[in-house]
């Protein structure tokens, strides 16, 4: 009987270890209930290698639905000439569908662009934006493999509060692809359009490509590396952006 009880008391403890999420940048992933975690991001440019950007999210799962997040960025030149503190952003959002390998989450935003800089005061009336969005994440999500779009509305303006005719919107589509080579190793792929629907935006519009590789330390953390290409809508042509951007991540989750 004693072994009988251990052997179910294993079986449990095996079974939910098996079933939590690890972090390993899957465009699908979310915290389990009570779980806290942090992406940190270092990045720079192929042609300007004085300038770099420190980014960081934090967020946590209040339950295996429900999560909330807090994301910043800092930006430096020059080594430490011109610093800048870019964005400030709080999220939430809530799985709509956990389907066996479909899942479908909405989200909700709230962010700050520019916060601060060496040529800006603090929260600055005359050049800080302040953005609400909304939107959609979907995909098919294996043990080895992801695929999963996205959908995103926002609306700018200059105060938080101002829904008059000053404010503009914004759409970001995109597609992200997981891959896992084996336990450690995995491939990450991404495209995603930026553009704004407002009519005086005639040529406003960007694509953003990005490739990357994982490797997963263990289901609690992760390091990667990628890199980007960006072209641009310009006077009715398309324009590859000069250069690529290249960064290093590292994702913790406790």
């Amino acid at each position: 009987m004693k072994k009988l009880v251990l052997t179910s008391l294993l079986a449990v403890f095996a079974a939910t270890g098996a079933n939590a999420a690890a972090i390993n940048d899957n465009p699908l992933y979310r915290p389990d209930q009570g779980k806290f975690y942090s992406v940190t991001e270092l990045a720079s440019h192929s042609e300007d290698s004085d300038s770099w950007m420190l980014g960081e999210k934090f967020g946590y799962g209040i339950t295996d639905k429900a999560a909330i997040y807090m994301s910043t960025d800092f930006s430096e030149k020059d080594w430490f000439d011109g610093m800048d503190w870019n964005s400030f952003e709080l999220g939430a959002d809530y799985r709509l569908l956990d389907d066996m390998n479909w899942k479908i989450d909405a989200y909700a935003s709230y962010a700050v662009d520019p916060v601060w800089g060496d040529h800006q005061p603090f929260l600055d009336k005359d050049s800080t934006k302040y953005t609400w969005g909304v939107g959609v994440r979907a995909g098919y999500m294996t043990e080895m493999w992801t695929v999963a779009g996205h959908v995103e509305f926002n609306y700018l303006n200059s105060e938080s509060f101002n829904w008059g005719d000053d404010g503009f919107h914004s759409i970001l589509a995109g597609l992200d692809g997981f891959l896992s080579l084996d336990s450690n190793w995995a491939v990450l792929v991404g495209a995603e359009y930026r553009g704004m629907l407002d009519d005086e935006f005639e040529n406003a519009g960007t694509w953003t490509g990005k490739i990357g590789m994982n490797y997963n330390i263990d289901n609690d953390m992760f390091v990667g590396a990628y890199l980007s290409g960006e072209m641009g809508h310009e006077t009715g042509d398309w324009k590859v952006a000069d250069g690529f951007g290249f960064g290093l991540n590292f994702g913790a989750q406790f």
